[in-house]
């Protein structure tokens, strides 16, 4: 079945061949009836939605100032501080990005004065941030376009719903991140379609 094809009559009556791709996962629980149309759909549906909620973030952003992802390192500070200290550490771990990417990035918002940053009194390695008057006062101004554009973005959920959608969210970013490392590792080997040079690694991230 994968793979293969057949002969399909077109409008003008001539025979064409129709192309069946190979399936892309082999899991049962993946597949319906032998199919993994089901699959690609959400595969697709999840670009889709992605792509609309970069936009949406990119315009909390530009509407104090900032790039999408100065604003969501400055509204992660925000809301992780309710928690206890944050740190470089705090924020990469909860955000999935590198140390050294969020101290770059922090380092801008601390310039723009809209982040504080301390030594930590218990070890002076390490550094304490918190989000600023003036960080909090553009978080202030945007809450109330924030609110209402987030509301819309969700209003699909229901009671219930957003609890049940975050598990499985969590759940698929911890599966994502098995997988990137396993592509990593598969696409280190020789390609089927190569010859005896073998493809370079690609790099640990994802896309």
């Amino acid at each position: 079945m994968d793979g293969s094809s057949s002969k399909s009559p077109r409008g003008d009556g001539v025979a064409v061949a129709a192309y069946t791709p190979p399936l892309t996962v082999a899991r049962s629980e993946l597949l319906y009836g032998g199919s993994d149309r089901e699959f690609r759909r959400l595969v697709h549906g999840l670009f889709s939605f992605l792509s609309l909620h970069e936009t949406v973030r990119t315009g909390h952003g530009a509407y104090i100032g900032l790039p999408g992802i100065q604003y969501t390192i400055l509204i992660s500070i925000g809301h992780l501080t309710a928690a206890g200290p944050v740190g470089i550490k705090t924020v990469a771990e909860h955000l999935r990005f590198s140390g050294s990417f969020i101290t770059v990035e922090t380092g801008k918002l601390v310039k723009r004065g809209l982040v504080g940053k301390v030594r930590d009194p218990h070890d002076r390695r390490r550094v304490r941030l918190s989000v600023t008057a003036k960080g909090r006062t553009l978080l202030e101004e945007l809450a109330p376009v924030q609110r209402r554009v987030n509301d819309a973005q969700f209003e699909c959920l229901r009671s219930g719903q957003l609890s049940e959608l975050t598990r499985l969210v969590e759940a698929l970013i911890a599966c994502s991140e098995r997988a990137v490392a396993l592509q990593a590792f598969l696409t280190g080997e020789q390609r089927p379609h190569e010859g005896s040079e073998a493809a370079p690694a690609v790099p640990n991230a994802a896309s």
